[in-house]
């Protein structure tokens, strides 16, 4: 799932043996065993990194693995066995029940979402007489934010645990849509967690025994759930935030369609392997589907079901990511090519690059952090900054002065200390993230930049109700 909070790495941990094999197969499309055993290694080293496992599947369905890192106290050594969190590729997952469930005829991908639902327990919104629909859902184009707006965890470490099926219906009932269905995408945990729920109605069943059912059974994914088996709990590894802490692991319920799936690198390797067909699976035409474009993102970037499809030259890399609290997870192929890889940390860095690059080396490797060095700004330029900052309808950073200390606190998430680099440019500490105040002509604070991610979001400064 898209993190709740933001973390950075601080901590360097020795590595532990790679899990490679000793010869790679013939014809390989990727790098060599030292090759990709030293770039995860260098991660580790860089604290960009507390343990990561990599998986690789060649054209012919051979497959290769490799661990560097540090999978905390009494875990045991990384390895194909290993057990991460991978959050919000379980999105793909629920893309592949809807496919599955259309090809059964139990629903269809036009049929709007309040189809499913209680009537009389909930209502969904609309707009311009337009029906929300499943397809909407699934490809983010449903016109709802990123995460309702009651979502108010009680226990941060651990946010989406105690969200209620009653707070999600209460939610859509009284929530107006701020743009048309259809006519722009955003990215919504809201959106797929609420698909999940709507395809579990449809089945008469629960989304955790759903996905169990049609596909993690047959394509033998037995270190793949939700709840976590003995086997799975002994081989579960440690999270921690960017700043090496360890952290407590996440239970989604009710939005479990956008993020609550565990899993492996074997798993997952069988999951590529069966998307892009060298292993026979009964899910072969649902799969199919969920490749195909539906959407355009941005650019060179599509959406299948669920699905990010990245178009790389004449190449396509069908792809999702996943973060939770203490953990990032990557899975991605090339259909053409019948390569794949799968990218497991238990941290929350990102390493999408590492899977992107192993499977296109036309993709970039990023380049660590800068360094940054923390300068003294009076108090009187920072009580200038303090204001309320929208970068999106939904989305808005909240500025104070707290203790001499500038703060910023992102929608739905936690209070985080900025630290000044200069009088205007300001770096977090807790992820590879900057802020720049801009000013007037006047001279006075008129916005900020958010740098993140290669990108940079401005937005306007309002004043803060106090």
């Amino acid at each position: 799932m898209t993190r709740y909070r933001y973390f950075l790495a601080t901590l360097l941990f020795l590595a532990l043996a790679g899990c490679a094999n000793d010869e790679p197969p013939a014809q390989q499309h990727f790098p060599s065993d030292a090759d990709i055993q030293a770039l995860i290694q260098s991660r580790v080293d860089e604290g960009r990194a507390v343990g990561i496992v990599v998986g690789v599947m060649e054209a012919d369905g051979s497959t290769r693995v490799f661990a560097a890192g540090e999978p905390g106290p009494g875990a045991q050594p990384f390895g194909e066995q290993s057990v991460f969190e991978i959050g919000s590729i379980t999105k793909v997952f629920t893309g592949i029940l809807l496919a599955d469930m259309v090809a059964k005829g139990e629903v269809a991908l036009d049929d709007p979402v309040m189809k499913y639902l209680p009537a009389d327990e909930v209502t969904m919104p609309t707009r311009g007489g337009r029906d929300i629909t499943l397809l909407d859902l699934s490809t983010h184009r449903s016109g709802l934010p990123r995460m309702p707006d009651n979502f108010d965890p009680a226990d941060l470490a651990n946010p989406y645990a105690d969200y209620t099926v009653e707070q999600l219906y209460a939610f859509l009932t009284s929530h107006e849509l701020r743009r048309d269905i259809d006519a722009q995408g955003e990215y919504s945990n809201l959106s797929v967690g609420l698909l999940g729920h709507v395809l579990a109605l449809a089945a008469g069943s629960s989304y955790e025994d759903l996905v169990r059912e049609r596909i993690l059974e047959p394509l033998g994914m037995s270190s793949t759930g939700i709840t976590l088996s003995d086997d799975m709990r002994h081989s579960l590894v440690q999270g921690h935030d960017m700043a090496g802490n360890v952290v407590a692991n996440w239970d989604i319920v009710t939005l479990a369609g956008a993020g609550a799936l565990r899993s492996n690198v074997q798993d997952m390797l069988a999951f590529i392997a069966a998307n892009t067909g060298p292993a026979e699976s009964p899910l072969e035409e649902a799969m199919r589907v969920t490749h195909e474009p539906r959407a355009n993102l941005n650019g060179n970037v599509d959406i299948g079901l669920n699905w990010i499809i990245l178009s790389i030259g004449r190449d396509q890399v069908v792809w999702h990511n996943g973060g939770t609290g203490g953990y990032h997870a990557f899975a991605g192929f090339d259909l053409e090519r019948g390569v794949g890889a799968v990218v497991l940390t238990n941290s929350t860095h990102d390493t999408d690059d590492i899977g992107l690059h192993l499977i296109n080396p036309e993709f970039p490797l990023t380049l660590p952090p800068q360094r940054r060095v923390e300068v003294p700004v009076s108090a009187d330029v920072l009580e200038t900054y303090v204001g309320f900052y929208p970068l999106s309808p939904e989305f808005a950073l909240t500025v104070t002065v707290e203790n001499g200390n500038l703060w910023v606190q992102a929608t739905g998430q936690d209070n985080y200390q900025v630290f000044p680099e200069s009088e205007t440019e300001f770096f977090y500490t807790v992820v590879d993230a900057q802020l720049t105040f801009t000013k007037d002509d006047a001279g006075e604070v008129a916005g900020l930049i958010l740098h993140q991610g290669g990108r940079n979001t401005p937005a306007p400064k309002q004043e803060l109700s106090r």
